[in-house]
This record gives structure tokens, C-alpha cells and sequence, in this order.
């Protein structure tokens, strides 16, 4: 058996799967992001080791974990975690979604020349490097005292390996590193407060990285010896998990966040847009990416505010009531500012177009539209970057709604395919690392079939027209 770990933002998963690719268990266990003030996001990194404990209990009460050759590791992206000289965090992780190192994004393009052309992207506030720098300013005795600065999936790779040990694809997302060359910058850490010292070794997603701890192995039953592969962040695990792993294939993931995410054999640098490009989790490939900030999450959100106990009986509801387009508010989705294409940590989410006929399944369906909207400008800032985006798969716990999938297809003008595989994406394709780490295939022979999902042509006019004034909704609010 193969064992894939997904440190996520709302949770942590696991799944064990055979040499075919078969799934023989999943587990959960959540996590919870604390907002101490406006524009911040942050976790506790113990939290993260604590639900991979709880993940990996609940995996092995079913299977024995004596047959599980290989671990490997996936994560949410971004996450700048402190360590001090005993490997204790130094203070809560800053996470993806934390937006307040807008300033120190200005300051470290003016001090690092072709700042972008080198790491692949503009420096934006939710990116670790800016992040660093804004501990500079703001907490400078405190990054003095960390002798290590990890991702989250790192952290837990330390706590599983006793390596601090990072691979080369969620390292690139850093924006620490020159991307081409795959080599931690001095130069850019040194602006950002740091020095290369305290950054973890690099490896490639499916090449070894550790082994064990004799006493983690000895807790679950692992072999000793039993190696853990370098993965990669979510996206780019994602992206392994739905078998986008070549030049032309995509995905768009619907998770906390909305990722649009395009395989490519060149280097593309983005240049505007709050677009980005990294390296894939797959060697000679690197990925082209647009981020809504609040997907799925805007939904969670709208649950709260309405006091829903069950997020998954409300999406029930809302297909069940089988509402028009045109009849539906329109809602943007910027809770918590937003990326692609306006990278702007300060953007406000708008709910309009509201009457007394108005409920809360039009609510919830509106949400369903305005993250739909959204991803159409990531797919347009894609297409105008040049990406060469093919075949488009759908994937992430929202994909689970097949409303939702057709409202996606139809504002897209595009088929998209729905892999049975794409709710577990990121642990899958952290799984299929650890395979391939030891000598294996990084696809099996048993992948699931996909069904496919078409546009609704009935309702495109109105989505065109929506598309219109969601445009006006950021750009009046922007004018204020």
C-alpha cells in the first residue's frame, strides 16, 4: 500500500491506495483558521501534526500499516511556519489567505531586479517571501530566533523524519527561489529578512526524502525504514491526483479556495493578472496558475450566516429547487480579498439584486454562480497569458455538485470531466509520489472512470449577462 497525506486548510486527509491505484481507506480530520485581525489568517502547525496523528489512527484501526511501502506528503501552499532551535513553532503559521504584507510586496520588487521573470510571479501578499518580510518589520526579534522556516506539509514531514526537507515544486510557489535553476536565492531571502541557512534541503516530488522515525514507525506498525517522498503542494499534488501531467491538461479545484490550474513544458513568468507560475510535481513540467481566494469557502460561509447545520444538505436543497439564472442575486466572492485578476488583498465580496421574494437557497445559488464567475476570469487571464489549456477536469470537494459543474461548463463554454477520483485529488496524488518514489508508475492501472459534464445552452445568455455587471460590482467598490 501507498499512504498520501494532505495537509489542508479546513482539514487534514488521508487515503491508501494499492500498486493499481485502487482507494482501500480515507480518513478526515479538520482544522480550523484563526483571523486574530483584519487581513490575517493563521494555525497553530501543531494542529496540523495532531490531525495527521488522528488521520493516521484512524487508517490503521482498518489496515496495517506493515504493508505501506511509501508516504507521501501533500499541503496547502504558502504557509510560513517558524521553528525555533528545539523545532517548536515560534508563532502560528501565516497562511495563503493572510493578506497583510501588501507593502512589503512593493519593497522587494523595487530591491530585487526581474523579481518575476525569476521566480515566476509578482510578489503578492499571501506568497511566503513578502510574508517574511513583513515578520521583518513587524516581529524582527522573532524570525532572529527561527533556525527554520518550513511549508506546512514540511513541518509535518519533520515531525515524521526528523528532516527538514522540502521538494522543488511548493518550494518554487516560495517565491525564495530562482524557479529555472532550482536553487534557494540568497539575494531575495536576504531581502526578506532571512538567510538561505534556515531553509529546508530541496528534492523532487517523487524522489525519496527521508525515512521514519524508528519511534513514529514503531507507534502505527510501519516497516523500518519505511521512506517518505518529497510530494508537492496541494495544487500541484491536485494536479497528479487528476492526471494533469501533461503540457495542455487542467484543472480547476474547487476547495477553500478555486484553483485553475494549467500544465505547461515552457516557463511562463506571469506578469500581472495575480496569476502565478511554479513548478509542477511532475520533472520537465511547470504549471500556470489563477486562485479565486473564497470558493467552497464562501459557501461555508453563507452556511453560518444562516445558521445551516449541513453544507452538503443545503447544495441538495439548492439543486433541488431548480432555479433560474436570471431569478438568482449576484454575489462576488471576495471575502477575503482576491487574487486572479486583481490581486487585491482589500476586494469586498457584494451580495445583489435581492427582493422579498428572495431565500436562502437563492442565496446559496447565487454563491454558486459568483464562484463560477470568478473562475471565468482566471480561465480568461489564462488564456491571455498564453496557456495552452486543453483538457479541462473538475475536481475538489465541490465537484461533488453536479449543479454546480454545469453552472462551471456553461459560464466556461467548455465539456469538463468529473474523475471519480477528484474529491480526494491532493492525498491521491501525493500518494501515487510515494509510489513512483520507490520505483513505481505514477499512474496505476485501475484509475476510475470520469463522466463528463456539458454546458447548459439555455442558460448561457443569462450568464453572459451576469458576467457584465459582476465585472461593475469590483470596479464601483474599487472607485470608492
Amino acid at each position: 500500500m501507498f499512504l498520501g497525506i494532505d495537509i489542508g486548510t479546513s482539514a487534514v486527509k488521508g487515503v491508501l491506495i494499492d500498486d493499481d491505484d485502487r482507494v482501500l481507506a480515507e480518513a478526515s480530520a479538520p482544522l480550523e483558521v484563526q483571523r486574530p485581525a483584519l487581513l490575517w489568517a493563521e494555525q497553530d502547525p501543531e494542529s496540523w501534526w495532531t490531525a495527521t496523528q488522528d488521520i493516521i489512527d484512524r487508517l490503521a484501526s482498518s489496515h496495517s500499516m506493515a504493508s505501506v511501502v511509501a508516504i507521501g506528503l501533500s499541503g496547502q501552499m504558502l504557509a510560513v511556519t517558524l521553528l525555533d532551535e528545539h523545532d517548536r513553532p515560534l508563532r502560528p503559521a501565516l497562511l495563503w489567505n493572510d493578506g497583510r504584507a501588501a507593502d512589503e510586496c512593493v519593497e522587494i520588487e523595487s530591491r530585487i531586479p526581474n523579481f518575476a521573470q525569476r521566480v515566476g510571479c509578482r510578489a503578492m501578499p499571501g506568497f511566503p517571501a513578502p510574508k517574511l518580510a513583513w515578520l521583518a518589520r513587524h516581529e524582527p526579534e522573532l524570525l532572529a530566533r527561527a533556525r527554520r522556516v518550513l511549508l506546512a506539509k514540511d513541518y509535518v514531514r519533520l515531525r515524521l523524519t526528523g528532516g527538514a526537507v522540502s521538494d522543488v515544486a511548493d518550494a518554487s510557489a516560495t517565491l525564495l527561489m530562482e524557479t529555472v535553476d532550482v536553487r534557494w536565492s540568497e539575494e531575495i531571502a536576504s531581502a526578506c529578512g532571512i538567510s538561505t541557512s534556515v531553509l529546508p534541503t530541496l528534492v523532487a516530488s517523487g524522489e525519496i526524502s527521508g525515512q521514519l522515525r524508528p519511534q513514529i514507525a514503531a507507534r502505527w506498525g510501519f516497516r523500518d525504514g519505511t521512506v517518505v517522498a518529497g510530494g508537492a503542494g496541494d495544487n500541484m499534488c491536485g494536479g497528479v491526483g487528476a492526471a494533469v501531467i501533461a503540457r495542455g491538461d487542467a484543472f480547476i479545484s474547487l476547495g477553500t479556495s478555486g484553483v485553475y490550474f494549467v500544465a505547461n513544458d515552457r516557463f511562463v513568468p506571469a506578469l500581472s493578472r495575480g496569476m502565478h507560475t511554479h513548478r509542477h510535481a511532475i520533472d520537465g513540467l511547470f504549471c500556470q496558475q489563477a486562485v479565486v481566494l473564497s470558493a467552497a469557502s464562501s459557501l461555508s460561509w453563507l452556511a453560518r450566516l444562516l445558521h445551516v447545520e449541513s453544507v452538503e444538505r443545503f447544495v441538495a436543497d439548492i439543486e433541488s429547487a431548480a432555479l433560474a439564472p436570471g431569478d438568482v442575486p449576484l454575489f462576488t466572492p471576495y471575502l477575503g480579498g482576491e487574487r486572479t485578476p486583481y490581486n487585491d488583498p482589500l476586494a469586498t465580496a457584494t451580495m445583489s439584486g435581492m427582493r422579498f421574494t428572495t431565500t436562502p437557497l437563492h442565496l446559496g445559488r447565487a454563491v454558486l454562480d459568483g464562484v463560477a464567475l470568478a473562475i471565468a476570469d482566471c480561465h480568461d487571464a489564462l488564456l491571455a497569458d498564453g496557456a495552452p489549456i486543453e483538457r479541462v477536469r473538475l475536481i475538489g470537494g465541490g465537484a461533488r455538485s453536479g449543479l454546480w459543474a454545469e453552472i462551471i461548463a456553461t459560464v466556461l463554454d467548455r465539456t469538463l470531466e468529473l474523475p471519480a477520483e477528484g474529491v480526494i485529488g491532493p492525498a491521491l496524488g501525493a500518494a501515487r509520489l510515494a509510489r513512483q518514489s520507490v520505483g513505481g508508475p505514477l499512474l496505476g492501472s485501475a484509475q476510475g472512470n470520469h463522466r463528463v459534464v456539458t454546458p447548459r445552452r439555455e442558460w448561457r445568455d443569462a450568464y453572459a449577462r451576469k458576467r457584465d455587471v459582476f465585472h461593475t460590482q469590483y470596479a464601483a467598490l474599487r472607485e470608492r
